[in-house]
């Protein structure tokens, strides 16, 4: 009865909120296009998933969260195993697979209550740079999506676009308290679509085709060869530790302070990003996750409940349900350049976020208690950042770059998870023999 209640209680939250601010939630329905369009469609491009499928599942996956969750939760790319897979072109199966297996691992911790220590277990510095690792790898894939010929003055168009947009969206009026930004990404998407709608019109005359599920098995053990197993292991390894802290752990706690009257618990998190990958692995939808970012980029753009969500969802579902696989012959028109300035911002995002390691970091706020806090004498829980010395952020930076080098010499993620991991330790034990007075212990 409780679980009915709770569910009753966010819907109604959404449906006040449509009907008194539809145009806010509207508008921050399209807060986290900006990672979600580049990754699809570079995804679809080079046949790593299915458009279709990927567009009806998150579609799915966005009314459902949505409806249940009762806050504007965004269903965005696995970043890490999109980035590795555009960068080194993996093929459909093995991305399916290294999706399926970090949703297997997410749901097991999410039952057993292990997610918690898992958070523990990985320092956030390591999850930065991965993040690092992965935006550095589509900045260098981003370079060979430009094509020439015609294509020559959309690149200008598209890099004067983008680059206003980055003004833009950098500006913050004094004295304002709500930042002004544009979704150059949604602008890029859409001059992409209607160019590559004239040229398809123009010379396939391309017909209807409703979506048609297609079912496939993902390589789960690599399809029998060693070297594809490992390169779903890499993938898959670089992102566990992305998902639990980033798309788990960080927003049930971003959700508790922008929403505290709709908490949303690690377990329930856990268990829905399973739940969608373990589905749409069989029918190649996109490897998909939620994420403190998308989260805190809708409600930037004004969303305040899961109406804005939904919404999107049921735009995904008719684009996809509609027009199907018919939707490839626009992505394979779609202009290189325009795709590579998309790509790019994706990777700027990405870097940008782990640049913060040592400033906006969810392991760097405690919460502190305070009896008698509010009227009623009841105990109020405050956030404190904790300031660093200059050795610890010292610290903290090498083990990112630690962890960036080992994915992009490599080109593995496993390795830069297992480098980053190796230096947090060799920190911990230098700190330990200190301590007992053993004296300097160099690196």
């Amino acid at each position: 009865m409780t679980l009915l209640s709770s569910l009753r209680r966010r819907h109604a939250h959404n449906l006040s909120t449509l009907r008194h601010n539809p145009w806010s939630e509207l508008s921050g329905a399209l807060g986290d296009l900006g990672t979600l369009l580049p990754l699809m469609l570079a995804l679809a491009q080079q046949g790593s998933i299915s458009l279709s499928s990927t567009l009806v599942f998150s579609g799915l996956f966005n009314v459902l969260t949505g409806c249940i969750f009762g806050i504007p939760l965004p269903v965005q790319p696995m970043k890490a195993i999109a980035a590795e897979a555009i960068a080194r072109g993996r093929e459909g199966d093995e991305v399916l697979a290294a999706g399926g297996w970090t949703a297997v691992v997410v749901g097991v911790l999410a039952v057993t209550g292990g997610m918690r220590w898992l958070g523990r277990m990985v320092p956030v510095p390591v999850v930065r740079g991965i993040q690092m690792g992965a935006g550095l790898q589509l900045l260098g894939s981003s370079t060979g999506r430009v094509g020439g010929g015609e294509g020559e003055v959309v690149v200008f168009a598209a890099l004067g676009v983008g680059l206003v947009g980055v003004f833009v969206a950098g500006m913050t009026a004094r004295g304002r308290t709500r930042r002004r930004t544009v979704p150059f990404a949604l602008v890029l998407f859409v001059a992409g679509v209607a160019w590559a709608m004239g040229h398809t019109v123009r010379e396939d005359r391309p017909g209807w085709m409703p979506w048609v599920p297609r079912v496939g098995v993902p390589a789960w053990f690599g399809g029998g060869r060693t070297y594809s197993a490992m390169r779903v292991l890499g993938m898959a390894l670089g992102q566990i530790p992305l998902t639990t802290l980033n798309s788990v752990v960080a927003v049930s706690a971003l959700a508790g302070d922008l929403m505290p009257e709709f908490p949303v618990g690690v377990t329930a998190l856990g268990l829905s990003v399973a739940a969608m990958n373990l589905v749409g692995c069989w029918f190649g939808a996109m490897p998909v996750c939620h994420g403190a970012g998308g989260l805190a980029a809708q409600w930037r753009f004004g969303a305040r409940s899961g109406a804005s969500v939904v919404c999107l969802g049921l735009l995904k579902l008719v684009l996809g349900l509609v027009f199907g696989d018919s939707l490839m012959g626009v992505v394979t028109k779609f202009p290189g350049p325009v795709l590579a300035v998309m790509v790019l911002g994706a990777g700027l995002e990405l870097t940008r976020v782990a640049v913060g390691v040592n400033d906006d970091a969810m392991d760097l706020y405690e919460d502190e208690r305070a009896e008698g806090g509010d009227e009623d004498g009841a105990v109020v829980l405050t956030r404190k950042r904790r300031a660093l010395d200059e050795h610890e952020k010292a610290e903290r930076w090498m083990i990112t770059l630690v962890t960036m080098a080992g994915i992009v010499s490599f080109r593995n993620d496993a390795v830069g998870f297992a480098g980053g991991m190796l230096c947090y330790w060799f920190y911990r034990l230098a700190a330990w023999w200190d301590s007992r007075g053993q004296g300097d212990l160099r690196l």
